[in-house]
């Protein structure tokens, strides 16, 4: 039985209601995805992750000589690294050569939507329907990614292989209440200027990835728009990386106070020496759709967090605060430094990615803050654009 329940909140929509007290770091909610997928440019760059969990497939070893670009790289306390216990099961599927951290993961691809999804060979054919609309998809999304044309890949594959299409379609349009009349926005945001022109290539490759009758209804300009739409606003981004679940564990080793001092040096030149090549992209990094997670609201003093705390996309969601019973549980859609940045700046990135003006305590409380300070008066002008009778939240 869950400690909470999805309500209509009168001017507000669903929102997720605490049905008990909840203490801070308490666990309210563990959740799988509906679906999930890797980046598209964070495959073709090399991160090796399970295909269906997106666990690590490199130990620290390989992943910090990866990312530097460095074979002498060292790295100490081998023995605490997070992967080597997983390696000996890494499996991959027989026909496409698709990577797996377990037997179980790729069991459970195979009953939810391998057996359909696998190419083969076909798999490194570039003239392949499938891996034509994904690099149309690529060369219209660069990193910093925040979604993937093969999600949508991937909804396909689970409903082609669904015994119970009605409750799969059903779950699917769960995500469709907050989008309604916002694509605009979404796809722009995606896509950039000539979206229009983009959206119409996406969806010429996706007909002709698809052409099967069993996924017309999805193969309407609208129905696909919805698709894309779904993608841009409820997809959860998911990141795992091994070197830094080895930095947690070694960091929490009980070591005299001289060896944890030269174990942080080393860590700092690692993150140096990786940061020299790989930049800010040192994770894999992918999406997800997940039922209850998605109809969390936003408030900018959230009372709990979501959390991948197992290297996979399992999510889990933590109370950040004491919330008592009927009490509205919310997270934070901005990361920690915008949200210390002004109500003026908080809003516009909202309003970007997600197509809603908060209406949390804070903004309230700072309702005649100036619209800007000195260091955020620049690249504002799509604000004027925004309709104000779009939803609050």
């Amino acid at each position: 039985m869950n400690n909470f329940e999805i309500r209509e909140l009168p001017g507000k929509g669903r929102a997720m209601i605490a049905l008990k007290n909840f203490t801070t770091d308490e666990v309210i909610f563990e959740e799988e995805p509906f679906v999930s997928r890797q980046f598209s440019w964070n495959v073709a760059y090399g991160y090796a992750a399970c295909d269906h969990c997106m666990r690590p497939l490199e130990t620290v070893l390989e992943n910090v000589r990866r990312l530097a670009s460095d074979p002498q790289v060292e790295v100490p306390l081998l023995q605490h690294d997070p992967t080597a216990q997983w390696v000996a099961q890494f499996t991959q599927c027989p026909r496409c050569k698709v990577r797996y951290c377990s037997e179980d993961c790729l069991m459970e691809a195979q009953k939810r939507y391998h057996r359909v999804a696998c190419m083969g060979a076909f798999r490194s054919d570039d003239t392949h329907p499938i891996n034509v609309l994904n690099e149309t998809w690529k060369k219209m999304h660069y990193p910093p990614e925040t979604g993937s044309i093969m999600l949508i890949v991937r909804l396909m594959a689970l409903y082609q292989q669904s015994t119970k299409k009605a409750e799969f379609l059903e779950q699917l349009q769960s995500f469709q209440s907050l989008i309604v009349n916002r694509e605009q926005k979404i796809y722009h945001k995606m896509l950039g200027e000539n979206f229009e022109q983009q959206m119409e290539q996406l969806y010429l490759a996706f007909c002709n990835a698809f052409s099967g009758e069993e996924f017309s209804m999805f193969k309407t300009p609208d129905a696909f728009k919805t698709l894309m739409a779904i993608l841009g606003t409820n997809s959860q981004g998911i990141a795992t990386s091994v070197l830094s679940q080895w930095v947690v564990k070694v960091s929490d080793l009980p070591l005299p106070d001289s060896e944890k001092a030269q174990l942080d040096t080393v860590i700092d030149g690692l993150y140096a020496k990786v940061g020299e090549f790989a930049g800010e992209f040192l994770n894999n990094e992918g999406s997800g759709l997940y039922l209850l997670q998605s109809k969390i609201n936003h408030s900018c003093v959230p009372n709990a967090c979501s959390t991948f705390p197992y290297s996979n996309d399992i999510i889990v969601l933590k109370a950040l605060a004491p919330i008592q019973q009927g009490d509205e549980i919310c997270i934070s859609y901005l990361d920690e430094c915008m949200l210390e940045r002004s109500r003026h700046s908080r809003h516009k990135v909202l309003r970007e990615n997600y197509v809603f003006i908060c209406q949390c305590p804070k903004c309230r409380a700072q309702a005649s803050d100036p619209d800007e300070t000195s260091d955020e008066s620049e690249d504002d002008d799509e604000m004027d654009d925004y309709d104000d009778n779009d939803d609050m939240n």
